[in-house]
């Protein structure tokens, strides 16, 4: 009986406690959101399963746990901890996008920029809660609905942070046509969710072959510390319009992207290890986070309802709820709310721009609070 026990309390039964079965059972509802709902699956499939992985109960000292020297998941785990895939992922977004919305309708990308105020009204918000700076800052990113940009700040100012900033990110990118929805509706009336807007200009390909080059060399000069970011995004996007590269621009945005979300969604997910991630500050995150996502939301929404008090040609102000960068499911929700009040309204494509807009406007936000507090 003796043996009996030893090898009981030996297992994962016998070391598990309550807050590994929470962290399992948080971890099932993510896989249930990605394969039952269908909610951003390449996201939420691995991350869930990654939490079930970081919080099987294990020996120290052995070299299993992710947070342990020399494991092979903390091995793993390097490429969050410093930053290294967020960068690739956006590798593979801008071999992957068109910006042809965006230079069609340069106005437009005043929405995406419109939508980053959630980024700094929750930068101050955890400030007030007792947040550092370097806390509040990573935090704060998570309102941009950009869960590589929110990986790559947090491991560069608050590390220990990475998990819940991480999981936080995600959960809300996934959970978007969820949130997005009841907000959109409350900002505006069914009159302005039926402007209809005329069709964009036709882009030349010289356009889209020079927009990669100058707007990288504006951007990262404006925050040059967005440059690990920005830089990749454009590279991507500049092997995928010139032409030459295509079998560049198609192992980025195939072969490369799909390898680093499998990776890094394993590895955010093992880092949720119980005894590391169920804290206040976690709970506060995730508080903060949400509020900050509705607050991006909001700040798009009302921005292009201003525009239009200035605008000969008016805006659907569906369109600056896309401002946030979880690209492209929020132009698809900008769509799907669109057609529920006309089904042949097609707002998608203009979606598109504040949506793009917004991935490089977080960039940019995350390298201007790296610089101010990094």
């Amino acid at each position: 009986m003796e043996l009996l026990a030893n090898f009981f309390y030996n297992t994962g039964f016998g070391m598990a406690d309550y807050r590994h079965l929470i962290m399992i059972a948080v971890g099932l509802f993510f896989l249930y959101l990605g394969i039952a709902k269908h909610y951003e699956p390449l996201l939420l499939v691995p991350i869930g399963f990654g939490i079930l992985v970081g919080n099987i109960p294990v020996f120290k000292g052995l070299g299993l746990g992710i947070y342990e020297e020399g494991s092979v998941l903390n091995y793993l785990y390097f490429g969050v901890r410093k930053g290294v895939y967020p960068p690739l992922i956006f590798l593979g977004i801008g071999a992957m996008t068109d910006f042809s919305t965006l230079l069609a309708r340069p106005r437009l990308i005043l929405l995406g920029a419109a939508a980053q105020v959630g980024i700094f009204a929750t930068f101050l918000g955890a400030l007030f809660l007792g947040f550092v700076p370097k806390e509040a800052a990573s935090i704060g990113i998570i309102g941009g609905a950009d869960g590589p940009t929110a990986i790559f700040l947090s491991a560069q100012l608050a590390p220990h942070l990475v998990g819940p900033i991480a999981i936080a990110a995600y959960s809300y990118m996934a959970l978007v046509p969820v949130i997005q929805p009841p907000i959109m509706k409350l900002l505006t009336n069914r009159e302005e969710r039926l402007i209809k807007m005329s069709d964009p200009r036709e882009v030349s390909k010289q356009e889209k072959i020079l927009f990669p080059i100058f707007a990288f060399l504006l951007c990262c000069f404006l925050a040059p510390a967005a440059l690990p970011l920005l830089g990749m995004l454009f590279f991507g996007n500049l092997l995928k319009e010139c032409l030459v590269t295509d079998r560049l621009s198609q192992t980025a945005r195939t072969a490369v992207i799909d390898t680093v979300t499998i990776v890094l969604g394993l590895t955010v997910g093992a880092s949720t290890q119980a005894d590391v991630f169920l804290t206040a500050k976690s709970i506060g995150i995730f508080v903060l986070g949400a509020c900050s996502f509705m607050v991006a939301t909001g700040g798009g929404v009302l921005f292009a309802k201003l525009m239009n008090v200035f605008s000969r040609e008016k805006i659907n102000p569906l369109i600056g709820a896309a401002g946030v960068s979880a690209v492209p499911d929020s132009a698809r929700v900008v769509q799907m709310i669109g057609n529920q009040e006309d089904p042949g309204n097609y707002l998608l494509m203009h979606a598109m721009a504040p949506n793009i807009a917004g991935v490089i406007g977080s960039a940019i936000a995350a390298g201007v609070l790296w610089s101010f507090i990094g």
